[in-house]
């Protein structure tokens, strides 16, 4: 029998005895191991990679989550946390005979502090409810990812979320304060503080975004920054790709950091523009996003320069907003854009990946030339101004074979993201995903590092295992020549 083979059946066999041990510490509602209980958490909004848990927990506090850990350590059960599901590398996919311990029910603002510009949250909190809690103080939480409405903060540090404001305001890093973190061996760490520094080593920035493996987060000091007083934002249209990448290299180059500078092309906004009507040029062949927020003042002029920047770099149209119903209305097409391809494509696969802003406009015309080569079309949303691309592959799961040829688009992309100088995720993060794609990216010593990393804080390998670093033997046996060519062979992984 194989060692596989063997821990499967060992972890099987212990099945009766985990479910005995924790309906000693956990109310019977928050134990679900029926498996149509179960089936809703098969996946994360990667939905083409599925597995059933045999249980899922819903722990209601920090003591319930000690007990859970406590009881998987000396079982050897291997543990996915989950916050809402809104995933879309794999990361929060169960492991067969594994437990799914769900952060939901700890949902509670513990605190919005408006002296110290601070709230102190559980994971559970979706990330929009922050903002809507402190908003009566006139403050507000910077990141917001397209899926802020459903995602939960405790899965935004998992991933080291963003949004498209981040250019100005920065990732989850730079905007979470402090951490209350379980360990797998009981331990309850304090990573951060709410002072300006933290004494000894920077853990909670090797914390976050580290997907799940290291630690329970369940408790998190987020920064909250002031309301800007207005906000406008500009929509320029441009009749090539490469007049619009110029523009975003411009825009910076004059020492502008816009609040949000995204590209959408001409497929993307034909997709986005029946869906909202937000107002978008649907003959251009790239459209921008510009957005300047601050007092009256800044905005005025920072508007006017941009919009110097965007004529000289050969828009043909500018639209300024002129109301906040406007600003909200020309943001609600690329907010949209992952609903709105459902409604072209059967499927879609999204791509996140980034490059040095220099290289948009040649990535558009690589992609461009791999949508012949795949037969597949693409529709391309970019977080511009940081370089971060979304392109969303579209394709019909019902024809054989349309879902390898989407992955192996997707990992041409990315490969391609390596060779500019990018990386392979920008927030989406790693999951099974792109566990090949990190074969690419990285060599032998520095994959053993990460493996380093990951036993100090998990000896057992039951935190999320088999996630975001591949094994040596993995890229091994895909071959790095190979790897180089595009030849990529992707993981037997359950699918639907």
């Amino acid at each position: 029998m194989s060692k596989k083979m063997e821990t499967a059946a060992r972890q099987s066999a212990s099945g009766p005895e985990l479910l005995k041990a924790l309906r000693k510490v956990l109310p019977i509602k928050s134990i679900l191991a029926d498996p149509e209980d179960t089936r809703p958490y098969e996946c994360d909004a990667l939905t083409t990679y599925r597995q059933v848990p045999f249980v899922v927990v819903l722990p209601e506090n920090e003591a319930q989550i000690l007990d859970v850990m406590s009881i998987c350590r000396e079982l050897n059960i291997p543990i996915v946390p989950r916050g809402a599901g809104t995933g879309l590398s794999g990361g929060a996919m169960p492991i067969e005979f594994g437990l799914v311990l769900s952060t939901a029910k700890l949902n509670k603002i513990l605190q919005v502090d408006a002296y110290a510009r601070t709230a102190v949250v559980q994971p559970g909190v979706r990330n929009l409810a922050i903002s809507d809690a402190a908003a009566y103080l006139g403050l507000y939480y910077a990141p917001d990812p397209s899926s802020q409405l459903a995602c939960t903060i405790g899965g935004n540090l998992a991933e080291n979320a963003g949004g498209v404001h981040c250019l100005k305001y920065g990732l989850t890093v730079h905007n979470v304060l402090r951490a209350r973190v379980v360990t797998i061996d009981g331990e309850v760490l304090e990573l951060g503080s709410e002072a300006l520094d933290a004494p000894g080593l920077d853990l909670l920035s090797v914390f976050i975004g580290s997907e799940g493996m290291l630690g329970i987060v369940t408790e998190i000091t987020v920064k909250l920054i002031p309301k800007p007083q207005t906000a406008q934002v500009i929509m320029a249209s441009f009749d090539h790709v490469e007049k619009a990448g110029e523009a975003v290299a411009q825009i910076i180059a004059r020492g502008i950091i816009p609040a949000g500078l995204e590209m959408m092309d001409q497929t993307s906004v034909r997709m986005v523009e029946p869906f909202v009507n937000a107002g978008y040029d649907v003959n251009a062949a790239a459209i921008l996003l510009c957005e300047s927020d601050g007092n009256v003042e800044e905005v005025v002029d920072e508007i006017a320069r941009m919009s110097q920047i965007l004529t000289d770099a050969g828009a043909s149209d500018l639209i300024v907003s002129f109301s906040e119903a406007q600003r909200l209305k020309l943001w609600s097409g690329r907010k949209n854009a992952f609903p709105a391809a459902g409604r072209i494509s059967p499927d879609y696969y999204c791509v996140d990946g980034t490059i040095p802003r220099k290289y948009l406009a040649r990535m558009l015309k690589a992609i461009a030339d791999m949508e012949v080569k795949y037969a597949l079309q693409c529709a391309n949303v970019f977080h511009a101004g940081d370089g971060n691309l979304h392109p969303l592959i579209l394709f019909d799961a019902n024809q054989d074979g349309a879902f390898a040829k989407a992955e192996a688009f997707g990992a041409e992309i990315l490969e391609l993201c390596v060779t500019m100088g990018g990386t392979i995720t920008g927030e989406h993060g790693v999951g099974i995903e792109k566990l090949n794609s990190m074969c690419v990216q990285f060599q032998d010593a520095e994959l053993n590092a990460f493996y380093a990393l990951k036993q100090a804080f998990d000896p057992w390998n039951l935190l999320n295992p088999s996630k975001a670093i591949p094994s040596l033997h993995r890229c091994a046996e895909m071959g790095r020549m190979h790897i180089r060519q595009g030849q990529l062979r992707f993981p037997d992984l359950p699918r639907f």
